[in-house]
Order: C-alpha cells, then structure tokens, then sequence
C-alpha cells in the first residue's frame, strides 16, 4: 500500500496543470481540500469512499478489465478512462483490487463485461423518419437560437432553462416542453454554438455562422458535438454508439445513469443518430469503422432547399418548401413565422415591419429584397403597410455625438418627445431635455434597443447620417471557471510542499505517520563503515532532521540523523 501511495503522488506530480485539475475534477475532490502535498493527495485519491467514487462513474467495459486486472491480467487497460487510470500507478493497487473485490461479492453483474453486438441496420422507411426528426431538431435550434440572439437564456443552478425563458419560447411554439428546450441548449452547448455560464446560456459567434449554413451542414455540426460529447459508455469497442438495450446498464454503479440514459437516447433520436426503433441509420454507421458522421447521406433525405416564395394580399408569406437559410434570416427580421413546417408560412404586420426597421432595413431595401424572392410581385396591401410603417418609423431618431461623448435623441414631435421624457420605463436611460433633443449618457445601440422594446418607432443614425442596425449588447458571459482556475490554490500548496528528493519525502512522511501512531518500526541505519544495521525503534519525535525512539533491542532512547536512514518498514 506503501509503495502504491508513493507511485500515484509522483505519477500526480508529474502531470501539467491543466491534466492534474481534470483528474481532480474527474475524482470530484473537494477545492477546499487540506492536502499538503502530492503524497497527501495520494492517500486520499486511495482511500476506500474516493476509489468507491471513481469506480461508480466508470462504464461497464472499464469495470470488466479492471477485474481482469484485479485478478492478475496482463498488459493495460485500454477501456479505463485515462483518467481513471490514475487508479493504476503500477498494476493494480491492493486498496483498488481490494474495492473491486468487495464489488464482485455484492454487485457481480457489474462486473459482467457488455455485449458488443452493433445495432440493427435501419430500414428504408426508419432512416427517412429519423432525418425528417433530425430537419424538425435542426430548424427547432435555428429558432431558439434565433430567439436567444438578442439577448441570453437564464440557467438554474442545475442548468435548465429558468421558468420565464421556458414559458415564453413555449408560448411561441419554439419548443413543445421543458425537456426538448433542455435538450436543444445542451446540444448547442455540445456544439460550441452557446456559451454557457453565470447561469445563462449566449449565442456564441459560431452559433451567429451556423445559422447561416444550409440545414445538411447544420446538422452535421450538432452531430458531430453529439458524438463527442456522448458518455465512454454509450460508445462500442469500435467507436459506434451502443445498442438502445445497452444504455441504461452502460454505468452499473451510477444510481442517476439511468435518467441520464434516458435524455441520451432521447437526444440520439430527436437528431436522427438512432431511429426510434433502435436502428442504426447509415449515416452514423462509419462510427464503427473509425470514420465520422456522414452528412451526405443524410442529405438524400431532406427537402430541398428552395430561394422563393409566395406574397399574399393577406400581408402572408407561403414557402413551398425551407428557404435557404440566409434568406430566411431576413425575411424573420421584416416577417413573423407562423408555422414551422418544411412549407412554411409568414406574416407581415406593422411591429414585424417596425423591427426590421429598427434592425437596419429601409423601405427600400425591403422591396428590393422582396421583389428578388416573391413570386407574385409584392401586393398593394403590403406596399401600403411598407410605406405607413416607414413614414412612422422615423418619429425617432438615435444618433451618437462623438465630441460631447453622448447618445441624441431627435423627435419632431413635440407630444411624442414629451411622452419620452416622462416615460417611466424609459427612466433607466436618464434622457435629459436640451431644446427639441433628449441626451443620455447611455450608447445609442442601448438607447435603441430600449426604445423598441417600449415600441417606439426608432430609427438608428449612424456617424455619415445613414439609417444603420443597431447591435444588442449581449452580456458577457463568464465561462464557469475552469478545473486550473478552480483548482488554482490547492494546486500550487501540493506543488509548494512537493520534494525534488522523492525518496527523503517518502521517508519523512513514513517517519511522521510512525511518530504520531508512537508505532514501533524497522528501520535500517548506514553505519559510518558502510554496513547497515536494522533497528527496531517506537517513534517518539521528529524534527530538526532528526528521528527519536526508543531502541527496543537495548531499551534506551536513540536520536537518529535521517540522512543515515536507508529503510523503513513496519516492525
């Protein structure tokens, strides 16, 4: 046990900072930890309730070959997490082999190596259902992100989505409920497309160029960050995803794997990874051969994508089939989706053309960009909301002065501009009245995006006096801290109390745990002519490189210099 602890303290000292906090945070050891030193955290990485720890959180085929170690097997084993690993400085440690002991007798089917069989092919029809489930998830985390990308998502503690956010993307039939919400931020997350932290989720910038792929290439990118970010146990022996009977059994000493088994599979087919028979589409079946997700197969399966569309006198839009997604995007900023199918259906209304406005757009460019994608020209009743909602929309006017260091608000009208000053919502921004202007220190982008909000014809002025979008300041989000940032302190203590001389450590340590037992020890002494003479010694005192005992063979007190002592073992 000994010479185990000592192994995996130099193993643990020899590791960079950033591997040294992954294994503590994959041994989930506490931040606040007293460990001194390497040889400390040693001892508390072997100690019964830490290996008990690490051995629930490995997947079945990892227990399987640490048995096989246990047992006296040879060579390595490749299914242990590396991380895990660290279980093994030399063989297997007798305080593991002892823990793998206890759980053969109390939980022998753990043990049970898993069966390897690949799922079923997927047939025809199977494969067809999952890519159109794999196009309804793809444009389902379009919208969210879409809906998310002016501002942020809140997180709970736990990293769902607050109850606010939930209830207002359910009310706008974005999602159906709370775990398709969950499950789309985690896939994003998976992806890179969000960044999480500070208990909120914000549309990275890869997220902002994913939107603008077409919905094949969309896919392949959430599915790729799928499978890596899949559990070892839900991935085969030759890299494929494991069968759905193998999923909830695939971590046998986890109690909360099987809800986590369940939002897996739940994920694998919303995206079209696994049908919901259980089948293995072709797409994911090169998984098994060391390859990658293959996108194109999927794309046999989709609709294709399509650049027009039909204007109605309604003021409706009527997509035969999914726009391709940079025309979406701004017909979204000037038109209100009204249903999520692969023909799709808009409107246009007053506050749709009213935010467009605001996002950049003039009356001009709207019906160039319209006349390009309709295919019934742009109907009269829709020229005429065009024309009323621009002449109403620049009532306001934002524009930045540079010189003074300050945001202008210009309103013609006096009653309007009155109605601005004594607006209670608008009273955050601090509009100070100077002639027919209101001033605020606020940036303009913020200043126009709250006069929207407070649905206020506003139109965004930038420095050459042209209509510009304004940018929503997105909060800065955070990222939770990372395993050297969390771990920084107890790092740099292990490494401050870490020997170069790891065999005089070793033997301190050994002497102080003798001395604070009062154990009785053998230790070898190097005598000036060179032999060796073995002691057997009750410690009693350590200090000033010095080791006191009482010499049980002569029975008298004995002060040693450690740089004497070659050995010590238990007497």
């Amino acid at each position: 046990m000994v010479s185990d602890e000592r192994a995996l303290a130099l193993q643990l000292a020899g590791l960079d900072d950033a591997r040294l906090a992954e294994v503590l945070t994959w041994r989930a050891v506490s931040a606040g930890v007293a460990w001194r030193d390497f040889f400390d955290a040693a001892e508390g990485l072997l100690e019964p309730a830490s290996i008990d720890r690490a051995l629930q959180h490995l997947p079945r085929r990892a227990l399987a070959d640490l048995t096989r170690l246990a047992d006296g097997g040879d060579g390595t084993a490749p299914a242990v997490p590396a991380d895990a690993q660290l279980l093994l400085p030399h063989g297997v440690p007798g305080a593991v082999a002892a823990r793998v002991r206890r759980l053969r007798e109390t939980q022998p089917t753990a043990l049970t190596p898993p069966d390897d069989a690949p799922p079923p092919a997927a047939t025809p029809p199977q494969e067809a259902s999952a890519a159109e489930r794999a196009f309804t998830a793809t444009g389902a985390l379009a919208d969210l992100l879409l809906a998310a990308g002016s501002g942020s998502l809140a997180l709970t503690t736990t990293g769902s989505v607050a109850a606010a956010d939930r209830r207002r993307l359910q009310e706008a039939g974005i999602v159906a409920d709370a775990a398709e919400l969950d499950d789309l931020v985690a896939v994003a997350h998976a992806a890179r497309l969000v960044d999480t932290g500070d208990r909120e989720a914000t549309v990275s910038a890869e997220g902002d160029r994913w939107l603008h792929r077409p919905t094949a290439e969309r896919w392949e990118r959430i599915a790729a960050g799928i499978v890596g970010a899949l559990p070892a146990g839900l991935r085969d022996v030759h890299g494929g995803i494991v069968t759905a009977a193998q999923r909830p059994d695939a971590y046998p000493l986890d109690t909360d794997w099987p809800d986590a088994a369940e939002t897996w599979t739940r994920i694998l087919v919303r995206w079209g990874l696994s049908t919901a028979e259980g089948a293995e589409p072709i797409w994911t079946a090169g998984l098994r051969t060391g390859g990658s997700i293959d996108a194109g197969a999927l794309r046999e399966h989709l609709p294709a994508e399509i650049d027009r569309v039909y204007l109605q006198a309604d003021l409706s839009v009527i997509a035969p089939g999914p726009l391709l997604p940079d025309l979406e995007l701004r017909l979204r900023r000037i038109a209100a989706r009204e249903s999520r199918a692969q023909a799709s259906t808009y409107r246009f209304t007053g506050d749709s053309l009213d935010a467009g406005l605001t996002d950049g757009e003039t009356a001009e460019s709207i019906r160039e960009f319209l006349s390009a994608l309709s295919l019934t020209g742009i109907p009269q009743p829709l020229e005429y909301l065009l024309d009323s909602t621009a002449q109403r929309h620049g009532a306001v006017r934002v524009r930045a002065d540079a010189s003074r260091a300050i945001t202008v608000v210009e309103v013609d009208d006096p009653h309007r501009r009155e109605a601005l000053s004594v607006d209670q919502g608008l009273r955050p921004l601090g509009l100070v009245p100077e002639g027919e202007l209101l001033l605020t220190r606020v940036t303009r982008d913020a200043v126009a995006w709250a006069l929207a909000d407070a649905r206020y014809p506003v139109t965004v002025i930038d420095d050459d006096g042209n209509p510009t979008s304004p940018r929503r300041s997105r909060r800065a989000t955070r990222a939770a801290a990372d395993g050297p940032a969390r771990y920084g302190e107890l790092i740099a203590r292990l490494r401050a109390g870490h020997s170069t001389d790891s065999d005089e450590a070793w033997l301190e340590r050994e002497l102080e745990q003798a001395v604070r037992a009062r154990a009785a020890i053998r230790v070898s002494v190097r005598m000036p002519d060179g032999s060796d003479r073995d002691l057997i010694l009750e410690a009693s005192g350590l200090g000033g490189g010095r080791l006191r005992g009482l010499d049980r063979s002569a029975d008298v007190e004995r002060t040693l210099p450690l740089r004497s002592i070659v050995r010590v073992a238990p007497a």
